[in-house]
């Protein structure tokens, strides 16, 4: 009987130390990566601002290969969006602004997940034939541990895959 009292606290202890030093991670997780485009600002935006144009190049156009992609009336611009519904989760993007000389923002939904803020700016280069690009997600991570383990490890997790995403619209945008 007293082991098992031992360890009943033992775990107690362990979950508020566990709680406790979570709170020493950020509630926020941004997760940034950047490039340069050899193609001119509105060719990339075309890409960008269009979410039909997505399943060429970003890597969570299409997250289950099972999953059957229902457009809205609108597939570019602010208010567009794109839904989906798979095996493996559901889930939706919708653009909140969009400007020709600077980008999109949008707002990416994922059953069992934190909502995803993100936003894909664009700047032309100083000669005017390139286009850097800034890609970032910000996902508010409230305050369980495991939601913050998960924030603190967002930029290996996302990264990579941002990384391919701005890879391939660079050989799309470069190959037109």
């Amino acid at each position: 009987m007293r082991l098992f009292k031992l360890l009943g606290i033992s775990i107690v202890v362990l979950g508020i130390f566990v709680f406790l030093l979570s709170l020493m991670f950020p509630s926020t997780a941004v997760v940034e990566r950047t490039g340069v485009i050899q193609a001119p600002i509105d060719s990339v935006y075309v890409q960008v601002n269009n979410l039909k144009a997505w399943e060429k190049w970003n890597p969570w156009s299409r997250p289950d290969t099972t999953a059957q992609l229902v457009f809205s009336s609108q597939t570019s611009g602010a208010g567009a969006s794109y839904s989906w519904q798979g095996q493996l989760n559901s889930g939706k993007v919708l653009i909140l602004d969009s400007e020709p000389d600077k980008g999109v923002h949008y707002m990416m939904d994922i059953q069992n997940m934190r909502p995803v803020k993100g936003g894909i700016e664009l700047k032309k280069t100083a000669d005017g034939k390139a286009t850097a690009i800034f890609w970032h997600m910000e996902i508010k991570l409230g305050l369980l541990p495991w939601w913050k383990l998960r924030g603190f490890l967002a930029d290996r997790i996302y990264g990579p895959a941002m990384s391919e995403g701005l890879n391939r619209l660079n050989e799309l945008c470069t190959h037109q």
